[in-house]
């Protein structure tokens, strides 16, 4: 079973970090209003970053290394995430 770290933008322009092993659920949860208290007044939410991770434990340990990012650091994660040349690697 695959384990995800993400990034959510929400619709007020703040960043989420969580982690869950079905991101598709997770997402619908999150838009509906049902998930992370956090981000219940702040729907709709974009997924902007998703990292695998092997199991929970690697995906918890990224989670709080990314919520230890700076906002900038944050979205520069996510953008390269997103180049072209970060996926051809």
């Amino acid at each position: 079973m695959n384990w995800y770290c993400y990034i959510l933008r929400c619709v007020d322009d703040t960043l989420y970090t969580g982690i869950t092993n079905d991101l598709e659920k997770r997402m619908l949860a999150h838009n509906t209003g049902i998930a992370a208290k956090y981000t219940r007044g702040r729907c709709p939410v974009q997924l902007i970053y998703a990292e695998p991770c092997a199991n929970k434990s690697i995906a918890l340990k990224r989670e709080l290394q990314i919520k230890e990012l700076s906002r900038p650091n944050k979205l520069l994660l996510a953008n390269l995430s997103a180049a072209p040349s970060a996926r051809a690697r």
